[in-house]
């Protein structure tokens, strides 16, 4: 009797004991992954392989879009001062209004509400393809004097290539901007957009604005950028022979300087040029002959002033208020 009023006495003071451990302790719930979603997880993967990834959207059918803003942001972005209404025609492209224009006749819609008020930007990018190509060339020659005009050509080609300009124009952040019919916009698309838009700087802010906007952008593009990556010169020799004919110097003289693994699978070449016992300029190559055509395109970089440390091209902004400055500080 004693030993089970013992025990019944111990089991509710260690009930009480338990009651009061669990307030003091906080359960925290753990939340895993539910059971279908291996299952759900699984045919979504199936259905993006049969399916292919979804079309890319543009922003102007994402919410939060506004054009007039969007387009006013574009011209505080690039610093320029465009007029806004050339400007957003500088965005229209013919593809655009013909698109446009075919998807309001399917609506049934009267003839004076499909009538579209926009004007194509065909003329401004003529305006700027003219404008550009002009100064690009007047740039080219001034700034490299010996170059002929073949390689005046390739680099101003380089500059006015689709694909530099598609380049230029995605990072400015223009493809959300073109109206166009189709998307992605093409290259193409862009290519007249970008013109378009330095027609338009061209008419807003004068020649002078619009030169400078070319050289940041476009001219910015030959950092880095080598000579003979942009023209393709077949036989390199035969150029330099007949660029020294003209300097009245004697003709180049290729020697082997040096070699290392003629044996190997991996050989390599040094050849010299002279020119009247001077070394005009030394190239590598795996072969004697890519050796020598690198030798001479060395040699022609020299001669046409385009080297790897020539001086780097003047992109300081304009100085402005250098003269007033220069008075005042006189006049104190």
């Amino acid at each position: 009797m004693a030993s089970g009023f013992i025990l019944s006495r111990g089991a509710a003071s260690l009930g009480v004991h338990c009651q009061r451990l669990c307030r003091n302790v906080s359960v925290s719930q753990v939340r895993g992954k539910k059971r279908w979603m291996r299952a759900y997880m699984a045919v979504m993967e199936r259905k993006l392989k049969l399916e292919g990834p979804p079309p890319p959207t543009p922003r102007s059918q994402q919410p939060n879009w506004d054009y007039h803003a969007e387009v006013q942001a574009f011209s505080n972005r690039i610093q320029e001062n465009i007029s806004l209404c050339q400007l957003k025609t500088a965005f229209v492209n013919p593809c655009y209004l013909q698109a446009e224009q075919k998807r309001r006749l399917e609506l049934d819609e009267g003839t004076e509400t499909t009538a579209l008020a926009l004007e194509d930007n065909i003329q401004l990018s003529e305006k700027g393809e003219i404008f550009t190509k002009n100064f690009l060339s007047d740039w080219c020659r001034a700034s490299f004097p010996n170059l002929p005009s073949d390689g005046v050509e390739s680099i101003v080609g380089h500059l006015t290539s689709k694909s530099l300009f598609a380049h230029v124009a995605r990072n400015l952040g223009m493809e959300d901007l073109t109206l166009n019919a189709d998307y992605p916009v093409p290259d193409e698309v862009l290519y007249s957009t970008l013109m378009a838009v330095i027609g338009a700087l061209r008419d807003s802010s004068g020649a002078g604005r619009t030169r400078f906007f070319l050289r940041d952008f476009l001219i910015a593009q030959l950092i880095g950028k080598d000579l003979f990556d942009m023209w393709s010169v077949v036989n390199p020799m035969g150029l330099l022979v007949e660029e020294l004919t003209k300097r009245n110097m004697a003709l180049p003289e290729p020697r082997l300087i040096r070699s290392a693994g003629a044996s190997t699978v991996l050989p390599l070449y040094f050849v010299g040029l002279y020119s009247e016992k001077k070394l005009l300029a030394q190239g590598p190559g795996e072969t004697l002959v890519a050796a020598e055509e690198e030798a001479a395109r060395v040699a022609l970089r020299k001669i046409y002033d385009y080297t790897e440390n020539r001086r780097p091209f003047d992109f300081s902004p304009p100085q402005q208020h250098q003269q007033p400055l220069i008075q005042s500080l006189s006049n104190n």
